[in-house]
């Protein structure tokens, strides 16, 4: 699994030498180690820079293509999950308040023209005006 997540040179080095983006590519790797259906993601690269979280995003996606598991992922960055979810919630108090189906194709790009209204319109529904 270490060489799956890019860290397969890496298997012997003490986990606290770890960058942020190796730290969150071994934890992916221990939560895809027991082959889960649905893999549950709270903020899961939040603490990383823009180009690492990019990284980490089509990791995910090539992984999700590979393995077939199913994601929940919970994040606050609405380009994040225009990127990376079919189908995104927008909970309010707890409770979904927006659901907002994301068909576009497959591969998707980082910033893609195609996302802008996808984009827009969750930003709109969180209160954000443009």
């Amino acid at each position: 699994m270490l060489d799956e997540v890019g860290l397969g040179g890496r298997a012997d080095v003490w986990p606290l030498t770890l960058s942020g983006g190796e730290a969150q590519r071994a934890a992916l790797a221990r939560a895809l180690i027991a082959e889960p259906v649905l893999l549950l993601l709270d903020e899961p690269f939040a603490a990383l820079d823009a180009v690492t979280r990019i990284a980490m995003q089509d990791l995910l996606l090539r992984l999700f293509d590979e393995h077939g598991f199913g994601v929940l992922l919970v994040t606050h960055d609405v380009a994040e999950a225009v990127t990376l979810a079919d189908r995104v919630l927008v909970l309010d108090k707890g409770l979904v308040a927006h659901e907002v189906p994301v068909p576009l194709d497959r591969p998707r790009r980082h910033a893609a023209p195609q996302s802008a209204p996808y984009a827009a319109h969750l930003l709109e529904l969180l209160g954000v005006e443009q």
